[in-house]
């Protein structure tokens, strides 16, 4: 899966983090592997006038989403038998998520992972004009981020204990890699010598 990056905002982020949860939703969806995606964290001028010149609503937006003309609402790419697609493009704004998370109680990469939970879902067809429809979208959307961030949890809780037991054999010299003998760099004499 290709997911590109590109941060104009002037905020400083964990892009990696960003595309982690991206990548996350978009395997949980069962999207292809080939699928591309591309996201883009702009200021909050940019996002005015993206929001204006597409949404027809004036002031900045925290996301919008962007897909490809070219795929088809019949082809989703999180059906059984998709195969590669041009998903489209998230477009993030951290000025204007800031507020939000701070409102909502989280960090700014908080609410960027869940901006980038709903982008993704976006592309993937999924709305919220309609009761039902916010229904279905924001429970998707609260099941994939709480997975992502449990799975983030322990892939760090991980990391860590590695870390830890790395600390352990190193002080007792045991995560050195193994010295290579004179005679394991000979070949053995029942086997053939290279002689190419």
């Amino acid at each position: 899966m290709s997911i590109e990056i590109a941060n104009e905002s002037g905020v400083s982020v964990d892009d990696s983090s960003i595309v982690a949860a991206a990548r996350f939703a978009l395997d949980r969806m069962g999207v292809s592997p080939m699928a591309e995606l591309s996201v883009l964290l702009v200021e909050l001028d940019v996002m005015a006038t993206l929001h204006e010149q597409w949404m027809d609503l004036e002031g900045p937006t925290d996301v919008m989403a962007f897909p490809m003309d070219e795929l088809e609402s019949a082809r989703r790419p999180d059906a059984a038998d998709a195969g590669p697609a041009l998903l489209g493009d998230i477009v993030l704004c951290p000025a204007f998520a800031k507020d939000q998370a701070r409102k909502a109680g989280h960090s700014l990469l908080a609410e960027l992972h869940l901006l980038t939970v709903h982008g993704v879902l976006h592309l993937l067809g999924y709305d919220h004009a309609e009761p039902a429809e916010e229904r279905e979208m924001f429970a998707l959307q609260k099941r994939i981020l709480a997975d992502f961030t449990a799975e983030s949890a322990a892939a760090k809780r991980r990391a860590e204990q590695r870390s830890a037991d790395d600390k352990v054999l190193g002080v007792v010299g045991l995560n050195e890699p193994p010295r290579r003998t004179a005679t394991e760099d000979e070949p053995a004499h029942d086997e053939p010598a290279d002689e190419g």
